[in-house]
């Protein structure tokens, strides 16, 4: 494999070098020039170090690609032009975007070649057998390249996120315990206390704002959605408590934000491909400047809370339940690594996380008719966010299964991760097709979760029916809890394998909490209808994918708007009639509402079926059949947690069962 990336720096130096010597060594004497021998000597060096540049440059661009490659026989997507390939296209929309083009133009599910500015190679992905040999089969042939993962370390230092081979092994293994399911039980209520706090903050923000005639607010939710992901990620994962959604200049939000993914950071990445990590961090670049100042801001805090954490040891007081004590008690980190381990979740954790609830209420405002039904369920079985007792259980979440539905097919459809990239570690068969040490490989997210080979025709539709079984107003007959998928590597949101998202688990579960929290409480409408098109939706190709810009809605606060409107519809005399029978219809709905936290109980088995698979292909299954076990119990207990949750119905009692009346006429 030979790309520019690869270009020999140090040889073509050491190849100057001898040839400036080489006249003094071989005693031959050189024309007089008039120059100082210096000056002839530098023209000499800096003359040759041109030439071997412009040479390998003219191989690796036109004669590598066209004439020698193992791959110049593959399937190419159509465009392109010359010398710069499908470069401005993956610039503008990302390669998860493009691919979904492609892949809907190709005849089969063949390894497609791309090609980059320069005429650089790189090979999509597509087909099961390939995905399986690259996440699972020779996972550790595959790895992520050193230029991405060295320019992440100088943000995260060297985690899960950034290290390889037996370190990586090492560190997963040491963290699953922290990521289990019976721990991320536990963190459910921080999660809905955070949403509360979080919708309260933006009511009082609609209140301010709202159009007195309409009953709606110009809100830029992105804003919204960071703030209060980084609040749950910086609790739930380390204890530190951010305060965003107060006050999102705060010191310490402030540093977190200048670490999110800025357009600047792919002129790092491409400068970092072609030199050392020492140089490209010395340059005098404002973003490099930033990033080291924030980086080190949050390190500090990282390590005042380990400090914290030990001497609350020394004292036998409890450490709390989030990540980082879990961690911190097991014993098997280093304090430098415990505080590496904080900045790749906080980093990895809350810009996904946000990212999601941008396109759950983006596709919510698409779809009007999804919005109320989901919000149906949501009042139906969840305490209002304004309620002194609003704790919830994660029986209560996992068993409300259209809001697990429109998060599983919110994560299919727009994933907040659109592409991966990894490069072969080793001369190694792909799709029984040879791969050269170094080939970069493409795997688009995106257009894999879309694929009609894996999800049918309607791949591309959003359809949460298709994750429910017909009893429950689904679609999929079989395989519900898998959206119907005909593959496990049809949904690859968060991997699969060793390098599967060992935070996939805590991300769907403060995703259900945020999305159950805000639609229960507003309706959402886009404030651009142009952007119902998706087509007219632009998407920042970054790390992680999102609207650009942000994402502007008109807002309204259900509650006043709705209750007032029930109250004056009802005939006067009449409100003990309509009471009896709306108990009657709470009643009826009992038995109802038993099948549905079932059907969400058979998700998260998936789930942990699927986290046993990935984890059993690095010999890591010991942790994950305790999980099970665990969640056997909480099935076993279902029918207790949802005897429950009527009781923790009473802030919308009767009024929101006649909102639910209205709605569904």
């Amino acid at each position: 494999m030979t790309a520019i990336r690869e270009i020999p720096l140090g040889w073509m130096l050491l190849a100057s070098f001898v040839g400036c010597a080489l006249p003094k060594l071989l005693h031959i004497q050189l024309p007089e020039t008039g120059y100082q021998p210096i000056v002839v000597l530098i023209a000499v060096f800096w003359t040759l170090f041109a030439g071997q540049t412009f040479l390998f440059a003219l191989y690796a661009t036109l004669i590598y690609p066209f004439f020698l490659s193992p791959f110049r026989h593959l399937p190419c997507p159509k465009g392109g032009t010359p010398f710069l390939g499908h470069g401005r296209e993956l610039k503008v929309y990302g390669p998860g975007h493009m691919a979904r083009q492609w892949y809907a133009e190709a005849k089969d599910d063949s390894l497609m070649r791309v090609l980059w500015h320069g005429n650089q190679e790189m090979i999509f992905i597509r087909s099961q057998q390939a995905l399986a040999e690259v996440f699972v089969k020779s996972s550790y042939s595959f790895e992520k390249p050193d230029f991405i993962r060295g320019f992440l370390s100088v943000l995260i230092g060297w985690a899960l996120l950034t290290t390889e081979g037996d370190e990586h092994k090492k560190q997963r293994r040491n963290m699953l315990p922290a990521f289990s399911f019976r721990h991320i039980k536990d963190l459910y209520p921080l999660f809905w206390q955070k949403s509360c706090e979080g919708v309260t903050a933006m009511t009082t923000e609609w209140q301010n704002e709202k159009n007195d005639a309409t009953g709606y607010a110009s809100m830029e939710i992105s804003s919204w959605s960071a703030r209060s992901g980084l609040d749950i990620i910086g609790l739930a994962s380390s204890g530190i408590d951010f305060g965003a959604i107060k006050d999102a200049d705060n010191p310490t939000a402030k540093s977190y934000w200048k670490l999110n993914p800025s357009p600047s950071d792919f002129l790092l990445i491409g400068l970092r491909a072609f030199l050392p990590q020492w140089l490209v961090m010395r340059l005098p670049l404002p973003r490099i400047r930033t990033v080291k100042k924030a980086a080190s801001h949050i390190r500090g805090v990282c390590r005042d809370l380990i400090r914290e954490k030990r001497r609350r040891v020394a004292s036998k007081q409890s450490l709390g339940l989030d990540i980082l004590s879990v961690a911190f008690q097991s014993g098997l980190f280093s304090d430098e690594n415990l505080v590496d381990q904080m900045m790749t979740f906080l980093s990895a954790g809350h810009e996904t996380t946000a990212a999601s609830l941008v396109w759950a209420i983006y596709l919510m405002s698409k779809y009007p008719a999804m919005q109320e039904r989901l919000r149906a369920e949501i009042r139906a079985k969840l305490p209002s966010p304004d309620s002194a007792n609003a704790d919830i259980t994660s029986a209560d979440i996992d068993g409300l299964p259209y809001l697990n539905a429109v998060c599983n097919e919110v994560l299919r459809t727009y994933s907040p991760v659109a592409a991966t990239i990894r490069v072969a570690n080793c001369d190694t068969v792909v799709q029984n097709t040879p791969i050269p040490k170094g080939t970069l490989f493409i795997v688009p997210i995106w257009a894999i979760n879309t694929d009609p080979l894996h999800w049918g025709p309607n791949a591309h539709e959003f359809k949460p029916e298709r994750w429910l079984s017909p009893e429950h107003g689904g679609t999929s007959k079989v395989n519900a809890a898998s959206g119907g998928a005909t593959s496990n590597y049809a949904f690859m949101t968060f991997i699969h394998g060793p390098h599967s998202c060992i935070g996939g688990n805590f991300s769907r579960s403060e995703m259900a909490c945020l999305l159950a929290a805000w639609v229960g409480r507003f309706d959402f409408r886009i404030q651009d209808e142009s952007l119902l098109d998706e087509r007219n939706l632009k998407v920042n190709p970054s790390v992680v994918a999102k609207p650009e810009g942000g994402l502007h809605m008109l807002v309204k606060a259900i509650d006043a708007v709705l209750l007032a409107s029930v109250e004056s519809s009802l005939p006067h005399g009449n409100e003990g009639a309509m009471e009896e029978d709306i108990d009657a219809e709470v009643v009826e709905d009992a038995p109802n509402n038993q099948e549905q936290a079932d059907e969400g109980h058979t998700t998260k088995e998936m789930d942990n079926a699927q986290e046993a698979e990935d984890e059993e292909a690095e010999e890591t299954h010991n942790d994950d059949d305790e999980d099970d076990e665990n969640d056997s119990g909480d099935e076993d207990n279902n029918d207790t947690d949802e005897q429950e949750d009527v009781g923790q119905s009473q802030y919308y009692g009767k009024q929101t069962a006649d909102i639910l009346r209205i709605v569904n006429r």
